[in-house]
């Protein structure tokens, strides 16, 4: 615990069906199995986002730009409370299996290992390096977690506990995870007159039990998911509950690898097997034989199969690998081109945006009789250049000296100018 509070207990701001409630309370309800074996469990509230994905064409090299939408549902505050509390208890047993069965360094996402993907792509890569001479072949799951088979996870949930069946408590919080209902945010707010600008304006929670019960109920807009698989994203146990599904599948692989001499690593659904070079064109076909059992698909599109090569003393692949939002070609490090782009659009949007409000209040100003006022630089520096905090800037620099890369400070070097460039622009 940390100031009285456990480590699972975050206290959520957010508007929901119920209201937040505090450490003691949260203890006592999550801590008891006889009330989560019986406790009703909201529907999560789900939107969606927009963002924009940039990939390079194949044939063209041309970077290509389109809008994805991508789903976002959060659960009520007891609800999260709920899941987080079993997720820590889980967590306990989980990482009791990975350490025995050597899984600890091939598991890498949504553990607290004190680590970014920053550290695990350069590992990767030293892997490579060290092994010289070899084959690296990075598959990529298709959908991940909307197509988690719920017997499946039963039965990886089961055997983590070493039970034949879940436990009533378990039970009920594993039905509330499958057979989740969502209520779709915008036609909630609009129901009960919430400004999604200002939410929280004079609301505590977004309506009465009553009112969940004869309206929200009554006017149908309660989403209930009635298929056998997927989980919602987001809840404080999906992440967790996502690697349990993939332990056995884990140990094949990683017994694959030590068997041939060679490495295997999952970040979610991202895996990358560094083999020797004879098994390049076989191991991802000894994968497809154990994730069909998995009923989960590969994706066509984002697998890779690369060779490296010496070249005098020079490690060279046939063709670049990208991991984990990087790029390796045997001997340098780079970010990938779509992440460039992305940064770049961004920017020119916000500065755009930002000379644009500008513009509106010296208008105002002037109108009153006022001075006009300057571009307001300092959150533009913050936010698109080294001198704030986190940003995509920072984070290049941050990989480019950890993993001692003279590439990726050659590929942010530019940004600077262009950033001046649109503050410059009229």
């Amino acid at each position: 615990m940390d100031d009285n509070h456990p480590c699972w207990y975050r206290r959520r701001g957010y508007l929901h069906f119920d209201l937040p409630i505090g450490t003691k309370k949260a203890i006592s309800l999550t801590s008891n199995p006889s009330f989560v074996k019986k406790h009703s469990f909201y529907p999560l509230i789900n939107y969606e986002v927009s963002s924009k994905k940039i990939n390079k064409d194949k044939l063209s090299g041309k970077l290509l730009a389109k809008n994805k939408m991508r789903p976002i549902a959060y659960s009520s505050h007891v609800d999260s409370h709920i899941y987080a509390f079993y997720a820590e208890k889980l967590s306990e047993l989980y990482e009791g299996t990975l350490k025995g069965n050597g899984l600890d360094k091939s598991v890498l996402a949504f553990r607290n290992l004190g680590k970014s993907n920053i550290d695990f792509a350069y590992e990767a890569f030293l892997k490579i390096k060290e092994m010289g001479e070899c084959s690296a072949v990075a598959l990529d799951f298709s959908k991940f977690f909307d197509t988690l088979d719920h017997n499946l996870l039963k039965k990886s949930w089961c055997k983590l506990l070493g039970q034949e069946k879940l436990p009533p408590d378990h039970f009920n919080v594993f039905k509330s995870i499958t057979k989740f209902s969502t209520v779709d945010k915008l036609e909630l707010y609009k129901l009960f007159s919430i400004s999604k600008n200002k939410p929280r304006n004079q609301h505590k929670r977004i309506c009465s039990s009553e009112d969940f019960r004869t309206k929200v109920r009554a006017e149908g807009l309660i989403k209930p998911n009635l298929c056998g698989y997927g989980i919602p994203q987001g809840s404080p146990i999906s992440a967790l509950l996502s690697n349990i599904y993939m332990l056995d599948f884990d140990l094949e692989m990683k017994k694959y690898a030590d068997i041939h001499g060679g490495y295997y690593f999952r970040y979610c659904d991202d895996m990358l097997f560094i083999m020797p070079k004879r098994l390049k064109n076989k191991v991802a076909g000894f994968a497809q034989k154990h994730i069909s059992k998995l009923k989960v698909r590969i994706n066509p599109d984002k697998t890779e199969i690369r060779q490296f090569n010496k070249v005098g003393n020079i490690l060279k692949a046939d063709n670049t690998l990208q991991y984990l939002g990087f790029i390796f070609d045997g001997e340098n490090i780079y970010l990938r081109s779509s992440s460039l782009a992305r940064y770049s659009e961004k920017m020119r949007r916000g500065v755009s945006l930002a000379k644009q409000t500008m513009r509106k209040y010296n208008d105002i100003r002037a109108m009153k009789g006022a001075d006009e006022k300057a571009l307001y630089k300092k959150k533009l520096y913050s936010r698109y250049t080294h001198l704030g905090g986190r940003n995509f800037i920072t984070y290049g620099l941050r990989a480019a000296n950890k993993m001692e890369s003279n590439t990726i400070k050659k590929q942010l070097k530019p940004l600077w100018r262009r950033f001046h460039e649109e503050l410059d622009k009229d």
